[in-house]
């Protein structure tokens, strides 16, 4: 039997060092010349010999162009760092041209150093067929072994497995996430009754938010769908969590279950302005208010990813996963406080290791159905997030709080002197019109690395060079490069 493993393993090996030595010899070719700054990430996707690179992760070549004069100048050319797969041969401009710039992909070698801006009809090559077809049945023969593999070896290590996870329970109740989740809603120590519904103040994909009453206070009551358990579980555990009072977090007042029809419902603190996203439609604000805005809504963000330990007590990390304009309320004293954890993530840690629910893990899935696609960053949107690391959610908020902060200071009277301030927009309407499709804010975002537009005239103001650079730092592309929620409020303090 120990012999049989072996070659199980020795077979298993070899036929993988064919496949890479097999996708080795075919790596995509693509011509590369980086003209704009902004895409000198570029270089990373492969690597670079002259003008030509060597593509690691995908078969596409891509090229950027941009408009001038009616003539197309070269804006970048590389291997294509998002799309995996491509249909076309040549390198044909993919309509809706985006601020003058022309952008295509293309399947051959080289293909990028041309691009054509009528469709063609094309037939792919025959051998590359033959090749894809070959590889596919490699990796199936391949993946065959591989199970029948994981079926022998599964049978004698189950029970290890088990003892093993019976050991972790006992000796650290933080590394099961699972096991702080029951299937059963459990009755809130905050369970309260008598409330009077009234009007309608928001409504989302699983929940109803509506004005009531409750012994003579104004609350607000978030009523959750049929569909919506979930959601309920995952806010009510967020706003229950040790230490998580905060006068930048919306207060949380408790539950009930609606005997009618079964409804389950939050209570929470009534905010007299609505959500900031109406605010900054009806308000401008002076520079004072506009920074009480900015510097609570950080100060929030920083308690919610903050990691606590008081007398025994642990508030973990949270990522927030749903961060808008939408999803932050306003108080009557121009403070902001965060709302709606439906979508947000607990990162409970256990020997120094951080661990989240499995659901996590289908990141994208999630944001493209849920989340408003405008705040969604670039990693999410490439589908390139490292799910080995918790990380990457905490500074998927710092991206979304970098676009809330420029919505605030777009709507500063005393950043405009002189002049109109603009209308509220959300973030890349400007750029994309209102109704963003995914496809194109991938192109934007990605692809051509962009950010919403600042105001030139900022570069004039003492605080302008301040308000660029701390932008900046929040959406960067690369997300280590992005700052701490704490180091967010220290910056903003300075300002």
């Amino acid at each position: 039997e120990s012999d049989m493993k072996k070659w199980f393993f020795l077979a298993l090996e070899c036929l993988f060092m064919q496949i890479c030595h097999q996708s080795l010899l075919q790596k995509r070719r693509c011509a590369f010349q980086v003209t704009n700054i902004r895409n000198h990430g570029y270089s990373a996707a492969g690597n670079v010999s002259g003008s030509v690179q060597l593509c690691e992760n995908t078969d596409c070549c891509m090229a950027i162009y941009r408009i001038i004069n009616g003539q197309l100048e070269v804006d970048t050319l590389a291997c294509d760092r998002v799309k995996m797969l491509c249909p076309h041969e040549t390198c044909k401009a993919q309509p809706p041209f985006i601020d003058n710039f022309v952008t295509c992909t293309c399947s051959t070698d080289l293909c990028n150093r041309n691009i054509s801006l009528s469709p063609e009809p094309e037939q792919p090559p025959e051998t590359h067929h033959h090749i894809a077809v070959e590889i596919t049945q490699a990796v199936v023969v391949v993946l065959i072994l591989f199970l029948t593999v994981l079926i022998v070896i599964a049978v004698k290590w189950r029970k290890l497995c088990k003892e093993k996870k019976e050991y972790l329970q006992s000796t650290c109740q933080d590394y099961n996430i699972q096991q702080t989740c029951s299937c059963q809603i459990k009755t809130s120590e905050n369970q309260i009754t008598d409330i009077e519904l009234q009007g309608v103040l928001g409504q989302g994909h699983f929940a109803t938010v509506y004005e009531g009453k409750q012994r003579g206070s104004m609350v607000a009551v978030k009523v959750y769908a049929e569909n919506g358990k979930h959601q309920f579980m995952n806010e009510k555990e967020v706003y229950e969590l040790p230490l998580m009072k905060h006068e930048r977090i919306l207060q949380f007042l408790g539950t009930e279950r609606k005997p009618d029809d079964s409804s389950l419902l939050i209570v929470l603190q009534y905010a007299e302005h609505g959500s900031l996203h109406s605010f900054l439609c009806k308000h401008a604000s002076s520079w004072v208010l506009t920074m009480r805005l900015c510097q609570s809504l950080s100060e929030g963000l920083s308690y919610l990813h903050s990691d606590l330990r008081s007398n025994d007590v642990h508030k973990p990390p949270v990522a927030h996963r749903d961060l808008s304009s939408s999803n932050v309320l306003v108080r009557t004293d121009g403070t902001c406080v965060l709302c709606d954890f439906g979508s947000s993530t607990i990162l409970r840690s256990c020997s120094g290791h951080r661990f989240w629910r499995n659901h996590s893990t289908t990141i994208t899935q999630g944001h493209l159905q849920f989340c408003t696609l405008n705040y969604m960053s670039p990693e999410i949107l490439e589908g390139s997030v490292n799910l080995s690391s918790s990380s990457f959610l905490l500074q998927g908020d710092i991206y979304a709080l970098g676009l809330i902060l420029w919505e605030i200071w777009m709507r500063c009277s005393d950043l405009f002197a002189g002049g109109a301030v603009p209308e509220h927009l959300l973030p890349y309407e400007l750029e994309l019109d209102a109704n963003v499709t995914l496809e194109r804010l991938i192109l934007f975002v990605s692809e051509m690395d962009r950010r919403p537009s600042i105001p030139g005239n900022w570069e004039m103001l003492p605080q302008g060079s301040g308000l660029k650079e701390l932008l900046s730092d929040c959406w960067d592309r690369d997300t280590d490069a992005r700052l701490s929620a704490p180091c967010i409020v220290d910056r903003l303090m300075s300002l």
